[in-house]
């Protein structure tokens, strides 16, 4: 590739300034995204970096739903991220953008609701939240609000700022009564919390509460005699001493493995009882961590033996 290539998208307008001759566009290796946009195939750009053409097109344009969700980091269910068509706005007043690639949307917004970030303009990723609930999913939501909202204090390994507070998405729903899904971030809001660090467990804490059981703590840290923090577990229930651990998929890995252990052997060396809960754990309309869970919250002592087996 041309070493001048940009990193993300740009226009083929700029090639001049940018040293490239039309027969460099044209290689191979460089995508023609939509009418007037190059995209190196192999490119490292960032999300914002591979689609600012787009919104070098109409300066006027926002990024918005599932496009600005990416940018900024906000959890998307599956089928919505293997979607990577780009959602551009203009004024409610204006006409739908229309080309390759792009989902066009007219839309208003109020003081706040647009910012820079990256070198593009996007929704806030409170409006982001807001505009995806007309397509997401009651639960999806909710996974989508508690992504904005996490945040871990410094005596988490990664400490973490969020994007935007519970008050902030409250505050978003008022000033938009009559918005399409509405009604369904409302009930999203009732149940979005701080501390969860990714979709499963927020499904997990979801699962739990809608079964009956005592919803779990976020963001329980474990100390040593020293007072140091040495584990941090998903979910918790702290009066019963459980420590709640989702093990995703990149936790079958050896070396995964082998810290997943001796993280469990810690948790029980402090008088804490580890529950580990895999993917499988959470499907179907009885999710069985709920089974998990109730046996070691309050079930006989042969549910509690067995618990600890299969966990």
């Amino acid at each position: 590739m041309p070493p001048q290539l940009p990193h993300g998208s740009f226009l083929v307008a700029d090639a001049d300034l940018l040293g490239l001759s039309r027969k460099q566009l044209s290689r191979d290796g460089i995508f023609t995204p939509s009418r007037g946009i190059r995209l190196a195939l192999n490119g490292t750009g960032s999300v914002a970096e591979n689609v600012r053409a787009y919104s070098r097109l109409d300066p006027g344009c926002v990024l918005t739903h599932s496009t600005s969700a990416r940018i900024c980091c906000i959890c998307l269910p599956g089928w919505l991220d293997q979607d990577w068509r780009i959602h551009i706005a203009r004024a409610a007043d204006g006409s739908k953008p229309r080309r390759r690639n792009v989902v066009g949307h007219q839309l208003s917004f109020k003081e706040g609701e647009v910012l820079m970030f990256d070198g593009v303009r996007l929704t806030s990723p409170a409006r982001t939240w807001l505009d995806l609930a007309s397509v997401l999913s009651v639960d999806e939501l909710v996974a989508a609000g508690d992504s904005i909202v996490v945040e871990h204090g410094d005596d988490f390994p990664v400490p973490r700022q969020p994007l935007s507070s519970i008050s902030d998405l409250q505050a978003i729903v008022g000033q938009h009564a009559g918005m399409r899904g509405v009604k369904k971030a409302r009930l999203a809001l009732e149940l979005i919390r701080v501390g969860a660090d990714s979709a499963p467990e927020t499904m997990m804490r979801l699962a739990l509460v809608r079964a009956g059981l005592p919803e779990p703590a976020l963001n329980v840290v474990l100390r040593n005699g020293l007072g140091h923090p040495v584990v941090w577990p998903d979910a918790a229930y702290p009066d019963h001493r459980i420590a709640l651990q989702y093990d995703g998929a990149h936790h079958g890995d050896p070396d995964q493995y082998r810290r997943d252990i001796k993280r469990q052997r810690l948790t029980e060396s402090l008088g804490w009882r580890e529950v580990r809960v895999q993917r499988s754990d959470l499907d179907g309309e009885r999710p069985f961590v709920v089974e998990k869970v109730r046996a070691l919250l309050g079930g006989s002592s042969a549910s509690i033996r067995w618990a600890r087996t299969g966990s």
